[in-house]
């Protein structure tokens, strides 16, 4: 029987507009290209999820996948507060859920700088029961001690947990530590896939 619904943040209670982001830049479309490259679709760019490095050093990093963007890279870490944009379905959705006697967490590859100058897209925080942001375990999704993490941190069995996530991965991942789990493409369909688990 359900009682905990998890979920991510990007793309899930939150739009992670990264394109969006980077395309107020004006960049030629060339540059444009090898900025994503050499960041959001680097697997680098966990790192900067993790929290293990500074923000100077993840954007060392970052560059060293293409020196020659280095200016671009430092133009679009400078501020990140256009990464991740709010989603005004969250708060009613989680105020919905916990009406009917659910517990909602989160469980999210995010880092301190986003969480910093993401601030206002962040408003439900206060409306969850608890969670897990991968910057301040050191740990990110798929990798299985995260959710583990936040199973023991929570206090949750995992066997009553559904885990949302957009990216098949992760939800794979959750699944193999016992959670439910949810592919999220839009709000409406998860709502259905919620109700087919018996989750009203």
């Amino acid at each position: 029987m359900i009682k905990n619904i998890v979920f991510d943040i990007g793309n899930v209670l939150t739009y992670y507009t990264w394109e969006k982001h980077l395309r107020s830049f004006g960049f030629p479309e060339e540059i444009y290209e090898r900025v994503v490259n050499a960041t959001v679709k680097n697997p680098a760019w966990n790192e900067f999820d993790r929290g293990v490095l500074s923000d100077e050093e993840v954007t060392a990093l970052l560059i060293q996948n293409d020196p020659g963007v280095e200016r671009e890279i430092r133009r679009m870490m400078e501020n990140v507060s256009g990464l991740v944009t709010k989603a005004d379905y969250a708060i009613p959705w989680l105020t919905e859920l916990k009406d009917k006697g659910y517990h909602v967490y989160y469980l999210s590859n995010f880092s301190y700088k986003a969480r910093r100058e993401c601030r206002d897209a962040l408003d439900f925080i206060p409306y969850m029961d608890g969670g897990i942001l991968s910057c301040e375990e050191k740990l990110v999704k798929p990798q299985p001690e995260i959710y583990r993490r936040l199973t023991e941190k929570c206090g949750l069995q995992a066997q009553a947990c559904v885990f949302l996530d957009d990216m098949p991965v992760n939800v794979q991942a959750a699944r193999d530590e016992g959670m439910q789990g949810i592919v999220f493409t839009t709000k409406e369909a998860a709502v259905r896939e919620l109700a087919a688990l018996g989750v009203k």
